[in-house]
């Protein structure tokens, strides 16, 4: 399943939303994708996490910005 993730660049800083940006992230479920992000990237804050799946994800996929991120 493919994961958007809502989060701010750094977690040192008071969430400001203008400064909120995205990553799309493989994954089974959130669970799995929150543990993988908390433990490799350790200075961002994240958010907020949604599954994107059927005609939201092929409406994604037309954005310039989505590469899907994996983390084995």
């Amino acid at each position: 399943m493919i994961f958007k993730v809502f989060y701010q660049p750094l977690r040192s800083e008071a969430p400001v939303r203008e400064r909120t940006e995205v990553m799309y992230v493989e994954g089974e479920n959130i669970r799995e994708v929150r543990t993988a992000i908390d433990h490799l990237i350790k200075d961002i804050n994240v958010e907020f996490i949604r599954e994107v799946s059927g005609e939201f994800l092929e409406y994604e996929k037309l954005s310039p910005d989505y590469k899907v991120e994996t983390f084995a």
